[in-house]
């Protein structure tokens, strides 16, 4: 009889496994497991390459063999990223996560023919109105980092008056954007806001190449933007194009994604970034626990998902390091909000309410009212950015890429 028994509550426990994860292998599953990964480009993009380091630093932490991490590079923004994405599925992947804006309908395709596999994409905003089980957002809140990058920026222009190289009027800096997405509006407006939080004389251009990764293009712009009287240089482009003309014409640089200080020993401060890898452990274990990804996650500064390389001190201003620390420390209490509405105006006027296109539809219908308590609370509603606010000091140069 006991025999019996213990038969039956195997089975039972067999059945359960069955009901709550598909099947036991999804849960637990450390040695089967695999991860799949779609990027837009390869290692020479500034961009990718921070991916590719996330991925390679989960799967130290994990202890993944490297015949558990699949990584496809190169794929572009169409049909082809929903057949690799099948590849993927067809190689055994368990979740797999694309990298780029434009790959998101095709990576939803993907998941909706495939529910047995997660599907996570980054800086996507569909997720949380398509409500598919599988199907998941992230993006984290790298104003926090933009915004420290251009303390940065404001005290290097503020040693560069002091020191009689440049006047207070002439502290313009140009900004290298690659489209007029809410994503690159939030990054520029944080960077200058962050800037001009040390620096009040501060404006800025900003010019927009219609291309995430253009080397050419974003050296060319670089340069338009020097010539026309910009005194420091950032960018939210992916390449070396800008730092490297920085470099030649001794302009001092602002980098995104990763250092340039090797390349670009002369001119370069400091660089925010995305570190992507406390996301890639996440969706790994939830999945080998067998519990759910979150449908739309954010990572801040306080979980190490936002943050700085290191300063290079032969060019920052002194006492960059120690600001940092101290607005880092702001940023994380609390204390100290990016989008403070009271640090800018737009049109000459205060900001006091202002709905955002949170809910993304065809129309982009502004659905969400996102000022409380003199806050822009940007991450708060959804995790990709949503600010798209053209605030004063700031002149667009080009508007025709969006």
């Amino acid at each position: 009889m006991k025999k019996f028994l213990s038969l039956a509550l195997i089975a039972a426990m067999l059945l359960s496994c069955v009901v709550l994860f598909g099947s036991c292998d999804k849960a637990g599953s450390d040695d089967e497991f695999k991860l799949g990964v779609i990027c837009l480009h390869d290692e020479d993009s500034t961009y990718d390459l921070n991916f590719i380091n996330g991925v390679k630093e989960a799967q130290k932490a994990l202890g993944l063999r490297d015949d558990q991490v699949i990584i496809k590079r190169n794929i572009p923004e169409s049909n082809a990223c929903y057949e690799a994405a099948l590849d993927l599925v067809d190689e055994g992947c368990d979740v797999i996560f694309a990298n780029s804006f434009g790959h998101e309908t095709h990576i939803l395709a993907a998941a909706k023919e495939k529910p047995e596999v997660e599907f996570c994409h980054a800086t996507g905003t569909m997720a949380h109105t398509e409500k598919l089980p599988n199907f998941h957002n992230a993006f984290a809140s790298i104003y926090e980092g933009r915004y420290l990058a251009g303390v940065a920026a404001g005290m290097k222009l503020n040693a560069m008056i002091e020191a009689g190289e440049i006047t207070a009027e002439q502290a313009k800096m140009g900004y290298v954007g690659a489209f007029t997405y809410a994503e690159v509006i939030s990054g520029y407006t944080s960077f200058y806001l962050g800037a001009k939080s040390v620096c009040p004389s501060v404006t800025m251009d900003v010019q927009f190449t219609g291309s995430w990764y253009d080397e050419t293009a974003e050296r060319n712009t670089a340069n338009a933007l020097i010539n026309g009287g910009c005194v420091l240089i950032s960018q939210h482009a992916d390449s070396m194009g800008a730092p490297s003309a920085c470099e030649d014409k001794g302009i001092p640089n602002i980098s995104y994604n990763g250092s340039t200080q090797e390349h670009c020993p002369n001119t370069f401060i400091v660089s925010s970034r995305i570190n992507w890898a406390p996301y890639f452990q996440y969706i790994c274990e939830q999945n080998m626990k067998g519990e759910a990804i979150a449908t739309d996650w954010t990572g801040t500064i306080a979980t190490g998902s936002v943050v700085l390389t290191d300063v290079n001190t032969a060019v920052a201003a002194a006492g960059t390091v120690e600001e940092i620390a101290k607005i880092t420390e702001e940023l994380k209490n609390g204390t100290r909000h990016v989008f403070n509405t009271a640090n800018f105006t737009v049109g000459g006027a205060p900001l006091t309410s202002y709905k955002a296109d949170v809910d993304t539809d065809a129309a982009f219908e502004k659905d969400t009212e996102v000022i409380e308590n003199g806050v822009f609370f940007e991450s708060k509603f959804r995790s990709a950015p949503y600010f798209d606010i053209q605030i004063d000091g700031i002149k667009l140069l080009n508007t025709n890429f969006g």
